[in-house]
């Protein structure tokens, strides 16, 4: 067992302890009953974009096995779970008619959380845009998705929000404007263009804001969120390139998708970086009003810092060094004081308001040995990121609750079934069986502890 500096008593008693999945990640069922293609359907499908050439077709089968994924939900402790709503599962053709089915999947899956005092914390779009609306309106590219947003958005609390009362409108809009339009190793992945990752990054704004109205509309008591992808920057050296590399890293990073929803502006470094390359997104009037929300707390996904070094063969000026502390088996470093560090800066900066760590986890060499997983790294990684919580906690941070990344080995996107990060081991090669792995029990401990 790990030993941690610290116990579940240290925290607040209204702290919330969870653990995360994702629809496509886990569920699999993805053409079943009903559920029509996401861009995540069409994206594995191209030669070369997963690792291992795998998908979520099948992905854990959480569809057909979720009582059994919330039995070990209760066993494990947890008072919280972060799942998503599969959006071509609920709503097959964007926001025209309901697939019943989906709704009473996810009916069951609630009722039967809160039934065994597993407070559900609902993700609405967690990368699955149907991809109807993708071959219609060009996804996230045109500004029409942001009234279908606010449409579904509306449409999940009429189903959903009599029991679910935290809202997480997208995850990680990093991922999906620059990941995709940038780098091509997410869905869509069909175009290459940093003036439309950047166009899309503030259509992604601007629907969280419009769901964020929606919902306060009809419950001014639900609590809503974004889950923000959180790197600790900092520069390799004290070379000022490299702190101006840094700067720069932060603002493309973090700043892009913190500051406007905290002050209704842009990093303005940044931006004038793009306007000078005409990068830079189109934004009508009042688009930044808009996008100044009120939202209600910010999530919080991390795992790791970069360092910073200043590269003029980049479009952005920085890349990132090699890590120089301890990592995971896939070189992340492990670094809880940035987690400590982001958390504060989150909190002075953009606003006093709640925090929630909806994502933070770890790789690991997740060997099965005599039917157990002695996944050592990532149980040490989690138990020095929860002594982080308590010593951001102590620092005047208003954190609220820690969910790690994740529940069970799943499909992780581009590196398919290449690397886990679950607490729960899925053997693959024997029916999918759960095995909790040491990490799940020292997790476990802590929670009772």
């Amino acid at each position: 067992m790990i030993d941690l500096k610290t116990s579940k008593k240290d925290f607040p008693k209204d702290f919330y302890w969870g653990v995360a999945t994702s629809s496509y990640q886990v569920e699999g069922a993805d053409l079943e009953d009903g559920k029509e293609p996401s861009i995540w359907t069409t994206f594995v499908k191209r030669n070369g974009t997963i690792e291992d050439g795998t998908d979520g077709m099948i992905a854990c089968d959480h569809y057909h096995r979720w009582q059994e994924d919330i039995e070990l939900l209760a066993d494990l402790g947890v008072n919280a779970y972060r799942f998503s709503i599969s959006w071509p599962r609920v709503f097959p053709k964007g926001t025209d008619e309901k697939n019943q089915k989906g709704i009473d999947f996810y009916n069951k899956l609630i009722d039967k959380l809160l039934k065994k005092g597993i407070t559900p914390f609902v993700t609405m779009y967690h990368y699955e845009l149907p991809q109807i609306l993708q071959d219609k309106y060009n996804g996230w590219e045109s500004r029409d998705i942001i009234q279908i947003f606010g449409d579904y958005a509306e449409q999940l609390f009429n189903e959903f929000g009599d029991r679910v009362k935290h809202w997480i409108t997208l995850n990680q809009p990093l991922r999906i404007s620059h990941r995709s339009y940038i780098d091509n190793n997410a869905a869509p992945g069909t175009k290459k263009s940093v003036q439309l990752s950047f166009q899309v990054a503030h259509h992604l704004l601007l629907a969280h804001a419009e769901a964020v109205k929606r919902i306060k509309k009809l419950d001014a008591e639900a609590k809503v969120g974004i889950s923000n992808s959180t790197i600790f920057v900092e520069p390799v050296n004290e070379d000022p390139k490299n702190i101006a590399a840094a700067r720069m890293m932060d603002q493309f990073y973090n700043e892009w998708f913190y500051k406007p929803l905290a002050t209704g502006e842009y990093p303005e470094e940044l931006h004038h970086f793009l306007q000078e390359r005409n990068w830079a997104p189109v934004i009508l009037p009042g688009d930044m009003e808009k996008i100044l929300c009120g939202h209600d707390f910010w999530g919080v996904n991390y795992y790791s810092r970069s360092l910073a070094v200043f590269d003029t063969t980049k479009p952005f000026m920085f890349s990132e060094a090699e890590p120089v502390l301890e990592c995971t088996p896939q070189k992340m470093e492990i670094y809880p004081e940035g987690l400590v560090r982001s958390l504060k800066k989150i909190h002075e900066n953009y606003g006093m308001k709640d925090i929630y760590i909806t994502e933070n986890g770890s790789d690991d060499f997740d060997i099965l040995n005599n039917g157990e997983v002695k996944d050592d790294v990532r149980a040490g990684y989690i138990a020095r990121h929860i002594e982080g919580c308590l010593k951001a906690l102590q620092e005047g941070v208003n954190l609220k609750g820690y969910f790690v990344w994740s529940l069970m080995d799943n499909f992780e996107w581009v590196k398919g079934y290449t690397i886990r990060y679950g607490l729960v081991y899925i053997d693959r090669n024997n029916n999918l069986k759960r095995i909790p792995k040491k990490s799940f029990y020292d997790y476990q401990r802590f929670l009772n502890s």
